[in-house]
């Protein structure tokens, strides 16, 4: 794992950790908690020149401290180099994530694994790292960015749909395990968002799947940030939550 620099962050403000941040949901989310004051460590695994520029442009705007980090939180490895430069941690969002559309019959078992690994064993990485420095301070937040499909599944999306299934059943898991610590864990359950995850899809398909969403639209990274810290604000009682946000999709 390569970082661009010493990372370790000690300035008084509450520090997030934002996996996949490298742009759309991620960046929007690290955005969003820079403006409300945190500072960051993000990471992506391939687009580092976008990373770091989002983390020079949120210093410079918000007057927090970001570090830009690359890792593949997929390797277990990889992460707990990463977590050797973090000394606290006050929230972990475990937005990143991959897709596969195709029959799973013509699925590669390489393929299955890497979807199952970084969506869902990259949480478990995340999340068993981080745990240790919230019960320091018995409390924090992990918030999992999941999709409808791991409510419902969708063809043609059968690893993404099990992985996203899976990370629901983590997130309710785990809440129920780190609530007598003050550590609350929910998640995001995100319909069609303009992301480049949808970049696979046709104009004319991503219209189609326009008209059947009754918001009559797609959703914006910017808003699943704005529900992101609503989430991480909420009481810590609000707890083991699966939060969709669809414009009345499903």
């Amino acid at each position: 794992m390569e970082n661009t620099q010493n990372y370790q962050i000690d300035s008084g403000r509450p520090l997030a950790l934002v996996t996949g941040a490298s742009r759309g949901i991620g960046a929007a989310i690290a955005e969003a908690l820079a403006e409300q004051g945190y500072d960051l460590i993000i990471t992506c695994d391939g687009s580092m020149p976008d990373l770091m520029a989002l983390g020079m442009r949120l210093e410079n705007k918000y007057k927090i401290l970001c570090r830009a980090v690359r890792c593949d939180v997929s390797s277990w490895e990889e992460a707990q180099t990463l977590f050797e430069e973090i000394g606290r941690l006050d929230v972990l969002v475990n937005n990143a994530g991959i897709s596969h559309v195709g029959l799973l019959s013509d699925m590669s078992p390489e393929d299955w694994a890497r979807i199952i690994g970084v969506n869902l064993t990259g949480p478990y990485y995340m999340s068993k790292l981080a745990i240790p420095l919230m019960l320091q301070n018995h409390r924090g937040r992990i918030l999992n960015i999941s999709s409808v499909w791991g409510n419902v599944g969708a063809s043609m999306e059968v690893a993404y749909s099990a992985s996203k299934g899976g990370l629901n059943g983590f997130t309710r898991a785990l809440a129920k395990e780190l609530a007598p610590s003050g550590i609350a864990v929910n998640a995001v359950a995100c319909g069609v968002i303009d992301t480049r995850m949808n970049q696979c899809f046709t104009k004319e398909e991503m219209d189609d799947l326009k008209e059947e969403i009754p918001a009559d639209r797609i959703g914006t990274p910017e808003e699943v940030a704005a529900l992101a810290v609503k989430i991480l604000e909420s009481p810590e009682y609000m707890t083991g939550q699966i939060i969709t946000i669809d414009g009345g999709w499903t």
